[in-house]
Order: C-alpha cells, then sequence, then structure tokens
C-alpha cells in the first residue's frame, strides 16, 4: 500500500466529460483510470464563482445503492459547492456505476491471492481522487478535507492518517476499533477494511493519532441500525486518542458527535449541518453553515449523473485474473524442497501445534460401531472438534482422517465405507469448518472470524493446516482414550508411528489438507480430494466466493504455488484426485 505522498501530476488522467449546469455551481463529469484498464468516474460540484485558493473536499460513498447518486452525498456536495468550496464525489467500487457482481468487495481476495494486497487497489481510487484536487490551481493545498459515510467513512480514516495533504476530516460512522470488532463480529465490515497484516502493524486506533494535531470531527449515530453504534465504538475511536491531542496542545480538534435524529446509520440534515458548521470554522469561511432550502429540488436522479465507463472496463475478478494469467509455475525439484517449503510455511504463517488436551465428549457403542466426539485444545489456545468411529469387530490397523467443506456430517457415505474395510475414521472439523465456525449456525462468522484473524498477521490456511497435522501426530500417538490426568503415565499407543490417509470434500478442505500434507509430509501416507480443484487457477473463474472459502484468500499463495507444487511437496504421499462422491458399496 502506498503511504504519504505529497502530490503527483495526474490530473492528465481525469477525463473531462461532460458539465451539468445548476442553480448557483455546475457539476462536472469525469472519467479517470485507478490502474490500467480499470476506470472509475467522479463529480466536481463547483461554485458559479470561482475565485483563487478555493477550499476543496474530497467527498466518498459507502456501501449503498446509487453510489455517487446517493440523496444525502448529493446534498452535502451540494451545499459545500454552494458555500464555497470544490467538492469532488468519488465513485466506490463495487456501486453506482461500478455495480457488479465481479466488484463485490470480497473479491479482492483473488487479488490477494494473486499477489497483489486488494486494498491497494481502493486506496489508489480514493488517493487519484486527493491527487486531482491536490493539482488543481484554483485549490487551496492547505485547506483540503475528506468526509464519507460508513464505508466512505473508512476511507476517510484511512486515507486522512496516511496522507498528510488532508486536513479536516470528518468520518462518519466509518471504523472501530479492533477490540469492538472482535467484541462485535458483526462490525468487521468487509475484506479491504480488514487487509492482511493491517492491523498487526496498527489497528485503526492507532493509525488516528497519525493525525494529530489536525482537526477531526468523528460523527456516530447512538442508534445505528449496521454498524458502529455511537455508544460502543466512542471508547476505542474517541476516548484513547483525546490524551494525544492534549499532548500536543490541540485537545479541541478532536470533536466528537452523537447523531439522534435519526440516530440511525446515516448522513442526514443534523449530521450534514455538523459538517458544514466544522468546515466552514476550519476553512475560515464566511459563508452560511446552513443547508439551502432547496436543497431537496435540487437532487438529481442516478441516470442524470451518469458518466460512463467502457464497455471492457476491467473489474475486480477481471483483474486478479489477468494478473493469474502472468503467472506461471514450475515444478519443485527434490534439491529445492527445503526451501520451497520455507517459503510455503512462510506465507501461510504455519506454526507447529499440538493436541494439548482431548476431550471426549460424547461416546457410543451401537451395532458393532465405537464412536468418541472429541475437542481437541491446541497448543496456541484454539480448538477444533472431531468424531472418532471404528469398528468393534475387526481393525485393518489403518486411519483415515476426513475433512469436508459443509462440515463432517456430509461425510456419512465415506466413513461408512472405510468403517466397512476396517479403518477407524476421523471426522475432523478443523477451526472454521463445520461445528468449529464461531458464532451460532444461524449466525457463523466465518468471514469475519477469517478476516480478525488475517488483518492481525496470521492465516487462517496455515492455522488450519497446521490443525490438521497436530490431529494426526495425535491419532498416531495417542490411544485415543482422552488425555491423560496431569501427573498421569502416559498409556501406550496402538498406533505409534502410523501415518494417516486423508479424504477431502470440496476445494476449501482440499487445499487446507494439501497445504497439511505439504508441510508435513511424514504424517501422511495418502491424499484423496473429492468436488475438488485441480489448479487454483479455476478461482479466478467465477469458482472463488470469500464469503465460503475466506482461507483461499491467502496473500501471495499462488504467485508462488499452485495445487501441482504442494503434490511436489508432499513427496511421497500418494495424490488421488475423485471427480465425484462416493456412494455406499459395503454397507446399509
Amino acid at each position: 500500500m502506498a503511504g504519504r505522498k505529497s502530490g503527483s501530476s495526474l490530473n492528465q488522467s481525469f477525463e473531462r466529460v461532460g458539465v451539468i449546469e445548476r442553480k448557483g455551481y455546475r457539476i462536472v463529469k469525469y472519467r479517470y483510470e485507478i490502474v490500467p484498464g480499470f476506470n472509475s468516474v467522479a463529480l466536481l460540484y463547483e461554485p458559479d464563482q470561482l475565485t483563487p485558493n478555493m477550499p476543496a473536499v474530497l467527498n466518498v460513498n459507502g456501501h449503498g445503492p446509487g453510489g455517487k447518486a446517493v440523496e444525502h452525498k448529493q446534498k452535502r456536495c451540494i451545499n459545500q459547492a454552494r458555500h464555497g468550496m470544490l467538492a469532488l464525489s468519488l465513485e466506490w467500487i463495487g456501486f453506482g456505476e461500478l455495480a457488479s457482481a465481479e466488484n463485490a468487495h470480497n473479491n479482492i481476495g483473488l487479488l490477494d491471492l494473486a499477489g497483489a494486497n486488494g486494498e491497494g487497489l481502493f486506496y489508489l481510487a480514493m488517493r487519484r481522487g486527493l491527487d486531482f484536487l491536490y493539482n488543481d490551481p484554483r485549490v487551496d493545498r492547505k485547506r483540503i478535507a475528506m468526509t464519507g459515510l460508513s464505508g466512505g467513512g473508512w476511507q476517510t480514516m484511512l486515507l486522512s492518517t496516511l496522507d498528510e495533504r488532508i486536513g479536516p476530516s470528518i468520518p462518519v460512522a466509518g471504523f472501530s476499533s479492533l477490540t469492538t470488532a472482535v467484541e462485535h463480529p458483526e462490525y468487521a465490515g468487509d475484506a479491504e477494511q480488514n487487509a492482511p497484516d493491517m492491523r498487526s502493524i496498527a489497528d485503526y486506533a492507532q493509525l488516528m493519532t497519525l493525525r494529530v494535531p489536525r482537526p477531526t470531527l468523528l460523527i456516530y449515530n447512538s442508534m445505528d441500525d449496521c454498524c458502529f453504534r455511537a455508544g460502543v465504538v466512542k471508547q476505542g475511536v474517541y476516548d484513547d486518542l483525546r490524551p494525544f491531542y492534549t499532548a500536543a496542545h490541540h485537545p479541541d480538534n478532536l470533536q466528537w458527535y452523537q447523531n439522534d435524529d435519526p440516530g440511525t446509520h446515516n448522513y442526514q440534515l443534523d449530521s450534514r449541518l455538523q459538517s458544514y458548521r466544522f468546515l466552514k470554522n476550519q476553512f475560515h469561511l464566511q459563508t452560511s453553515a446552513e443547508e439551502e432550502p432547496d436543497t431537496d429540488a435540487e437532487v438529481l436522479s442516478e441516470e442524470d449523473l451518469i458518466v460512463g465507463l467502457p464497455k471492457d472496463n476491467l473489474t475486480i475478478v477481471s483483474l486478479a485474473g489477468k494478473m493469474a494469467e502472468q503467472i506461471h509455475h514450475n515444478r519443485i525439484q527434490p534439491s529445492e524442497m527445503d526451501k520451497a517449503r520455507g517459503s510455503l510455511r512462510s506465507i501461510t504463517r504455519f506454526k507447529t501445534v499440538d493436541v494439548t488436551h482431548a476431550w471426549p465428549i460424547s461416546a457410543s457403542h451401537e451395532k458393532g460401531i465405537e464412536s468418541r466426539g472429541y475437542r481437541f485444545e491446541f497448543s496456541n489456545g484454539l480448538s477444533a472438534t472431531g468424531v472418532l468411529v471404528q469398528s468393534s469387530i475387526g481393525s485393518a490397523g489403518k486411519t483415515a482422517i476426513l475433512i469436508s467443506d459443509k462440515g463432517h456430517l456430509s461425510l456419512a457415505v465415506e466413513a461408512g465405507n472405510l468403517l466397512s474395510r476396517g479403518y477407524r475414521v476421523l471426522l475432523l472439523d478443523p477451526i472454521l469448518f463445520g461445528d468449529s465456525i464461531p458464532g451460532t449456525p444461524e449466525r457463523p462468522n466465518l468471514s469475519s472470524a477469517a478476516q480478525m484473524l488475517n488483518t492481525v498477521g496470521e492465516r487462517p490456511l496455515g492455522i488450519e493446516a497446521a490443525q490438521i497435522a497436530g490431529v494426526a501426530q495425535w491419532l498416531s500417538d495417542s490411544n485415543t482414550d482422552g488425555s491423560p490426568s496431569p501427573g498421569a503415565a502416559k498409556p501406550a499407543a496402538p498406533y505409534s508411528g502410523q501415518k494417516m490417509e486423508i479424504l477431502t470434500r470440496g476445494p476449501r478442505s482440499e487445499v487446507v489438507a494439501l497445504v497439511a500434507a505439504a508441510l508435513e509430509p511424514n504424517h501422511f501416507s495418502s491424499f484423496g480430494a473429492e468436488e475438488g480443484i485441480h489448479s487454483l487457477s479455476e478461482l479466478f473463474n467465477g469458482k472463488f466466493s470469500y464469503a465460503e472459502s475466506p482461507e483461499l484468500a491467502c496473500l501471495d499463495l499462488y504467485r508462488v504455488f499452485d495445487l501441482n507444487q504442494l503434490i511436489d511437496l508432499a513427496a511421497p504421499t500418494t495424490i488421488n484426485f475423485y471427480e465425484g462422491s462416493q456412494t455406499p458399496i459395503f454397507w446399509r
């Protein structure tokens, strides 16, 4: 991600497309390029009377229909222009003219996978707008502000923190501290708000201290029906920051306003008036801070404000696909194995874990089948669940671990077939799978939990793979009666030293298990994948869903490895791919 920038001559990338004359102001339509082939649009609201050294405001919008044409955004841009400011309104990726399924925000996981941190695309989109204002000869470079609601509030916080060209900043209901996000998973937001490693470097609360002593007005809503309710977030985004402004001898430069009318997730009149008054004071304007009485009548339709984009304009998905097409993988030679495993460990942040306690939480013995349910606690404090089943009639002395994208209950047929052949079978749900997904069945927190792990420097893929390897070691070392009491002698392990067979269903479990086998090949004898993929490149062709497969959005993974390279590292493990799922063979 780019950091602070003093400005550059990028205005030539803004193409003037048209103008709409209005009462007391005009709207100039622009098209601009974020990265080659990926264009966006913007509207510049100009006062009728242009003067030298004008203040300017960068306006960004958040999640919601209408994009740049959303009513409350139009109204504040109109009034900013009528109050003597240049108001630049940017479209946001995924909304308005950029609305498409391929621009859904969580698709940036594909950019991560291909080796480009997807948040950078969002950052560049808004920084291009700031560059445009900064290089406009009519703009007073010392008087540039930024504001937006929700995702626009997040953009405002991020850009105005990292780029010192922005003075006054007014983020509205746009972000919370990491502590609040962990305590309230519903506040996590989309993937761009939790970029890989970002909060391992600095949480948003710490980032905000970089604004000291620049003037900041935080607006939150008392009864927010979306996210970031004022009373929940205030400690982390305001109270914790006040001492820094006080220490800089500018305590009044950090202001807090709680909107009660209507108090929901909004940037309506009450909050807009607060923003006008704040900007008037900071920019030393001699104009009114009230909203013009005819503002409602000035709002235009979404169609009126269309700028127009090229028919072949890139999307997040197609941009990621273009990047992926440039990536080529060579098979890993025996002399390169150790180096390649080190690279895979680094990319997936894989850290070996042990089962420190296996809790038998259920047990049954019926129709010749013994079953035990476990909660596995690992040495890193995380846990997983599993059900171990085996026949009491006879044993083939082999063990298989079964994992499914849909959870262990979907593997009854595979388990039955293996039991009929005398196997003992562990149906495993690693963390973020099946019963081990945080939250409730009605409201699972798969996506938000993965984002929180990702942004604090972990990788869900590496954590899940380590759990599989740890459980494989436990199955080999333990007698499966549960963990012994502290101080008790460790009982004999009848399967000591045994290598495990592993079978997966679906691309999530396939890739996770392949990473486990690639990094700990001594634990496994064979690997089989049902309903999987043959290459990570397939994810760039419509098979990827962050909400369903967040661990596959692993930064840099495809840039360095594809499945063939993981298979090379898993040697001598036998690898098999099955096109469909199994049908019952030996049991009824």
